[in-house]
């Protein structure tokens, strides 16, 4: 008996083939494609995210199934409307001019899109306009920053004062090594101490 519960422990197992073998029964079974992302593929995310939290997942294994779960996101995604396509918002990412670091950015991308986020990955060395000009395109609701480096987190402050400039209604969320919840405060953005962390905040961001 198929069942689309039994995809959230192969996405848990981290089993990519597993993953690819259930989704294409399930579709031949006429199951709805949304059903299949909410009920399987998601849930399953959701219970690595919330293992990862709690110590009981590390990152390897995070990755994992996150590459599991977006094997199945590919074979899933063109049989859904762009329109109809389950998503708790919009948000730009990139880690700030300067700085070359993106293993933390990378593992807090995946996370993000495994919740139901659309991510728009501006990658390393990201700067001002790159991410106006995104948030414009993507109508995004968060500008999410990463920095490593002492000397590049000043430079989220011209990110968050460019958008302000441009009238961009956005929410902003930082993390990175060298930054601390209240100079997050002064910024005027949300501190995320890890991927899991980022991903909580951006639900409670846009609910």
């Amino acid at each position: 008996m198929l069942k689309i519960a039994d995809l959230g422990q192969f996405v848990i197992d981290g089993d990519e083939q597993g993953i690819i073998d259930h989704v294409n029964l399930l579709i031949e079974a006429k199951t709805d494609p949304i059903a299949i992302i909410n009920e399987g593929l998601l849930s399953g995310m959701n219970v690595v995210g919330e293992k990862f939290k709690n110590g009981d997942m590390f990152v390897p294994e995070v990755l994992m199934a996150a590459r599991a779960m977006n094997a199945g996101m590919a074979i899933v995604k063109p049989l859904i409307a762009d329109q109809d396509m389950p998503s708790l918002g919009t948000i730009v990412i990139g880690t700030v001019k300067g700085d070359l670091h993106d293993i933390g950015k990378n593992l807090v991308v995946m996370m993000l899109e495994s919740a139901g986020f659309k991510v728009v990955d501006l990658g390393i060395d990201a700067k001002v306009e790159q991410f106006v000009a995104a948030v414009k395109e993507h109508k995004a609701d968060i500008v999410g920053m990463s920095a490593m480096l002492t000397t590049t987190m000043t430079y989220m402050q011209e990110v968050i004062k460019a958008c302000q400039d441009e009238g961009l209604s956005v929410k902003y969320l930082v993390g990175g090594a060298p930054l601390s919840p209240a100079y997050s405060e002064k910024l005027g953005a949300i501190y995320a101490a890890d991927a899991s962390g980022a991903v909580d905040t951006a639900k409670a961001l846009t609910a």
